[in-house]
Parts: C-alpha cells; structure tokens; sequence
C-alpha cells in the first residue's frame, strides 16, 4: 500500500496502526472487486464482507462511498506518479534508443493499467454523469506526457512543434488503446494478452518516427 493512504481525500485520519492497515485493507477491496463488478453495483456491504469489516468500520473510515471511490482513484494515480519518479524515471534511459524508451512507457502503462482496471473503468463509466471521476486521470496522463517529454524530444528532429505533437498523439494513441480494451474489450488484443506492451511500444515508435 501507499506509505501514507490516510492523507487520501475522503478519508478520516487514523492515528492507530490497526485503524491504518483497516483503511488499506478496504481500499485493496475496492480496488480487487471492481475488476469484475461496476461501481454501482458494489456495496459498502460487499467491500466489508470481503475482508470481514463492519460497515461501522468503513464509515469510521470514510465519508461516503463516493469519498471511498475518490481515494481508490487518488491512490492510483499518485502510484503512478511515485513510479515515475522512482524505478520508472525517464531518466533512466537517458541513453537508450527511442524503441526500447517507447517499449518502457508502454510497458508501465499496461502494468499499471492491469493493477487498476476496475477503477479505470468505473471512473469511465460514471464520466458523463460525474466529470470530478475522471479528473485524476487526466491529470495522470499529463503529468505521463511532461515527465517522458523531454527525453523523447531528444531522440527526435524536425520543429519543436512537430515533435511535440507527435509526442502528444504517441501517448494519446497509448491512452486511447488502453482506454478502449478497458472499456469495451474489442479485441484481438485484450488487457492480459503478454505481447500487448509490445504492439503499443512499436505503434509509439511508428508515429514518433513521422516527424
């Protein structure tokens, strides 16, 4: 879990270790039963049973089941974020060629996107009727874009502009693919399929190699 869940929004603070670990231990919740149920129909009773809770001890916890939604999405993303300053740092390959550093994004973005697709999903099922419930994500993905932005830059020629927007539609042709397999699954590749990081890595390499 995050080294510190509890400074999530929506979530009451907890000074106990065991009131700690009962806030990590029902976000894990949330986070494995929207894998395979939507968020309307998730219950605060099914999130509890799950891991034997009350429902006392979710709303000790949390504000609302909206407030508990929020702070799955919260920590998702501010795992990415701590990834990408971390083990997944672009600058690490500060001296790679451009097909191994597009197979690194798309790598990280399907790892990541495997670990919290039920949240995805359901931040994109609810988009429509509550924008706020994909606002972390996007933020995400600019935040993606600013960090691997300049090593990609100098791997490329041509205007900064043309670069830029080549840049730009690389990631968003990362995003949206991800985005559709999560949301419709249309195949032939789906979420799980091992060779699938490598197919987006070398669909980034083609449209960077446009400019």
């Amino acid at each position: 879990m995050d080294p510190s869940p509890l400074t999530l929004p929506g979530v009451n603070p907890a000074r106990q270790k065991r009131s700690r670990e009962m806030s990590e231990a029902l976000l894990e919740a949330g986070q494995r039963l929207l894998r395979k149920r939507s968020l309307a129909a998730l219950s605060v009773e099914d999130i509890c049973a799950s891991i034997g809770a009350s429902v006392g001890a979710f709303y000790s916890r949390f504000q609302s089941k909206e407030a508990y939604f929020q702070a799955l999405q919260h920590l998702a993303c501010r795992r990415a974020a701590s990834w990408l300053e971390g083990e997944g740092a672009p600058e690490a390959l500060a001296e790679a060629p451009l097909a191994e550093i597009c197979h690194a994004i798309a790598k990280g973005g399907v790892a990541w996107m495997r670990a919290y697709e039920g949240v995805v999903r359901a931040a994109l099922q609810h988009a429509g009727t509550h924008p706020a419930r994909w606002t972390p994500f996007k933020e995400l993905g600019r935040l993606t874009l600013q960090r691997w932005q300049p090593l990609l830059l100098r791997r490329l020629r041509g205007s900064r502009r043309r670069r830029e927007r080549a840049i730009g539609f690389a990631f968003q042709l990362l995003f949206g693919t991800l985005v559709n397999i999560v949301l419709n699954d249309p195949g032939p590749l789906s979420l799980g399929d091992a060779d699938l990081p490598e197919h987006l890595a070398r669909a980034m390499a083609a449209a960077l190699d446009t400019v």
